[in-house]
């Protein structure tokens, strides 16, 4: 985006549109954690880094930044944003269309998460130059969550001094507040057959082709109830149209927010998997992986609770609602501190139709700020 159009954006805006223009996505997370470090050194914050860059690997580690309490009273809190996009095809180039940041080019924005990223720093950047009172608030910054929250599960929690935190993670209006998400299993599957010319002597091979086709035509698809989904992602195999197929590869996955329902739907991908195999005697190799688990959350419980009276304060409805996605919330919680994800108004995610409304991003700031103030209050 040009200096001459930036200068037109609010803050926050200004902000979401230079981190869209760093590209990173999952596993090369370096060149937009620089920048969120440097935004952070300008805040005055006491940053700290783990070491999950080696061990995921990634870009950068867990950034963790801490706004040490200019109030007596109240309690710490934690916001949470990832720093990695899914792949964009190509350059991002910053556009205003009707109010909205988009990329003029056809690949993603990026604002799945630098939107929520420019509005934590957005709203600490307020809170030091207006001196507003805060029980301590802290900031963390996570790798590789767009591949299965790897960051957030790598995160040592025991570390924080905040009470609980909120993520900003999720289309929908600001006001949604996110309190139940699926687990998530992720197949994947290689069918190992026998190569053979296939105009010469087809009936000496054994297609791996055939056998994952026929695994994809019995495997579960689509929506299976209100809380359970299922997707064949990726087949791939083959070598040449006059070679019977030697070798495929199959990736699926499956959602649930029930436990039994999900195992369930697994045992049906496998069974499926594994017939075909034997009805084309090829053979198979198959790994399920747990990539991230449920949650449910009470409106009673205190992050919970307050997330909803601050929104209610600033004119939003404050819905609770379900997703069938993940976010860093599911591995914070299974790591053991409460936390609740918040929409943040971004459309079309993980698209090149993906959008953020600016009114939006002002939005986000706001109730940040109505969190941490609201913190201060509590005891």
């Amino acid at each position: 985006m040009t200096a001459g159009r930036l200068r037109d954006l609010p803050p926050v805006a200004r902000l979401t549109a230079r981190l869209c223009e760093i590209p990173s996505p999952s596993r090369d997370e370096g060149a937009v954690a620089a920048a969120v470090r440097e935004e952070l050194s300008r805040l005055g914050a006491e940053v700290t880094e783990d070491d999950a860059a080696e061990r995921l690997p990634a870009g950068c580690g867990n950034i963790l930044a801490r706004f040490p309490p200019t109030a007596e009273d109240g309690i710490p809190i934690l916001f949470c944003a990832h720093l990695d996009t899914v792949p964009n095809a190509g350059p991002i180039e910053v556009e205003v269309v009707d109010g909205a940041l988009t990329n003029r080019l056809p690949t993603i924005l990026g604002g799945d998460n630098k939107a929520a990223v420019a509005a934590l720093l957005t709203a600490m950047d307020v809170v030091r130059s207006e001196q507003r009172p805060h029980a301590g608030v802290e900031l963390l910054f996570t790798p590789c969550e767009e591949v299965g929250q790897l960051g957030a599960a790598a995160f040592d929690p025991s570390v924080l001094e905040s009470r609980f935190g909120f993520v900003y993670d999720h289309t929908g209006p600001v006001g949604d507040v996110v309190t139940a998400a699926p687990s998530f299993r992720s197949i994947d599957a290689v069918f190992i057959g026998h190569a053979a010319h296939a105009g010469i002597e087809p009936e000496l091979g054994r297609s791996a082709v055939v056998a994952a086709g026929r695994a994809v035509g019995r495997m579960p698809h689509g929506r299976i109830d209100a809380e359970t989904t299922a997707n064949v992602g990726t087949l791939r195999g083959g070598s040449a149209t006059n070679v019977v197929a030697e070798r495929c590869e199959v990736t699926a996955e499956l959602r649930s927010h029930d436990p039994a329902t999900l195992a369930t739907q697994v045992t049906a991908a496998l069974d499926a998997l594994t017939w075909a195999a034997s009805e084309a005697g090829v053979d198979l190799e198959a790994r399920v992986d747990s990539k991230f688990s449920s949650y449910r959350l009470d409106p009673d419980e205190p992050h919970v609770a307050l997330a909803l009276e601050v929104l209610a304060r600033l004119g939003h409805e404050g819905r609770t609602v379900s997703t069938g996605g993940g976010s860093d919330v599911n591995a914070l919680i299974k790591n053991g501190f409460p936390a609740v994800n918040l929409c943040n108004g971004m459309a079309n995610i993980h698209t090149p139709s993906e959008s953020v409304a600016v009114v939006d991003l002002e939005r986000v700031v706001d109730v940040t700020l109505g969190l941490i103030a609201a913190a201060a209050e509590m005891r």
